[in-house]
């Protein structure tokens, strides 16, 4: 089974859209999974669209506070990459908030985790013992269909 959550409104996280926070808080490491970002607004970092393997991402964002504004983190099983036609987007995409529940926007897709406007984070087809490990650190997360605005 797969979640769809967000966290938001919470005095639990400093910084929601810190990636290494989030990683952890998965109890996952970015090395885990090849990734395509897209959607991408940073507190100044350069980044850039595309893929990324898990080294590559985890280099990225070690020992740099790169706070992703916006952002769209796509999870894939390593070795997975192809042609993106449409990229992932996340600002002013209207399935996060209109009750939906949606998946991944890409194609074979594990999972994706939105960076939204640097105060919520939304998990989009997270298995249920990822997002069991995150609710289990961040108690304020609630399923993205009731987040509905």
């Amino acid at each position: 089974m797969h979640m769809n959550l967000i966290l938001e409104n919470t005095a639990q996280v400093k910084y929601f859209t810190y990636m290494t926070d989030v990683f952890s808080a998965l109890s996952i490491s970015c090395t885990d999974y090849d990734w395509y970002i897209s959607d991408i607004e940073t507190n100044g970092y350069l980044v850039d669209e595309g893929w990324y393997s898990g080294e590559s991402l985890d280099s990225l964002i070690q020992g740099n506070k790169i706070q992703f504004i916006w952002a769209v983190f796509t999870a894939f099983p390593i070795g997975t990459k192809f042609d993106v036609t449409e990229k992932p987007y996340i600002d002013g995409n209207p399935d996060y908030w209109n009750g939906s529940n949606p998946e991944p926007q890409l194609d074979r897709a594990l999972f994706e985790i939105g960076c939204w406007d640097s105060s919520a984070t939304i998990l989009v087809g997270v298995p249920s013992q990822l997002a069991e490990n995150f609710m289990a650190i961040y108690t304020d997360t609630r399923e993205l269909d009731r987040a509905a605005r």
